[in-house]
């Protein structure tokens, strides 16, 4: 696992237990089996929402973005905040509102069709 990862787990340990998963080059990072954060070239990015986007904004913060056949696609991820390393109290603060924006933006699972 990337020692950026790994260090992930002391960052968020106020917000709860988290998980690094091998994605696209980079990494999906899960609370409770659910991506609200994402790290590509050892910058976390969280999940942002109508609501909190304007947060990540304010503070100059970069979304996600990447070259998908020559176009730059943008994610609603963007850059954490540095005083999120520094500062658990912070660190649980931004965690918590990405992961309200990734619950929200979780697709609801299909129904089965049951045969009588």
């Amino acid at each position: 696992m990337n020692e950026f990862i790994e260090n992930l787990n002391d960052v968020f340990a106020l917000f709860g237990v988290i998980e690094g998963k091998r994605m696209f080059g980079g990494y999906g990072v899960y609370h409770d089996g659910l991506m609200f954060a994402l790290v590509a070239d050892d910058v976390l990015y969280l999940k942002a929402d109508e609501n909190t986007v304007g947060s990540f904004v304010e503070l100059g913060l970069q979304s996600f973005e990447y070259e998908k056949s020559g176009k730059k696609m943008r994610m609603s991820y963007y850059a954490a905040p540095e005083e999120i390393f520094d500062d658990p109290e912070q660190a649980k603060e931004w965690a918590d509102r990405a992961y309200e924006a990734a619950l929200k933006a979780r697709k609801p699972k299909k129904k089965t069709k049951v045969n009588r």
